[in-house]
């Protein structure tokens, strides 16, 4: 038996291919959502949101997909993006609320 983690850590997310647009003011995930979903349909032909995190609450989507991040430099949330070929991030106010879409179309 090893003391390796299950999990090992990895490097920083490569976003090279991610668009990140930061935003602020959003009143709470609601309104958060309700910019993201504007701005994803002014920059993608057919937007859908893969993954998304709500610091205010520590919600995340998809549920539990940080589990086997958990003191990693990429959590759950963007690493499932990324593997599905995200192509826009929208954060607001440093990370409270982060969105990350693809074009569908």
């Amino acid at each position: 038996m090893t003391d390796a983690p299950a999990c090992p850590l990895r490097t920083p997310p490569d976003l090279t291919s991610v668009e990140v647009v930061s935003l602020t003011g959003a009143a709470d995930y609601r309104v958060a959502l309700a910019r993201a979903n504007a701005e994803a349909a002014r920059r993608l032909a057919e937007p859908m949101l893969l993954s998304w995190y709500d610091r205010d609450r520590d919600f995340e989507a998809p549920q539990h997909i940080s589990e086997c991040h958990q003191d990693s430099a990429v959590p759950g949330y963007v690493d499932y993006a990324l593997a599905r070929g995200a192509r826009l991030k929208i954060d607001f106010d440093h990370g409270r609320f982060v969105f990350f879409y693809r074009d569908a179309a």
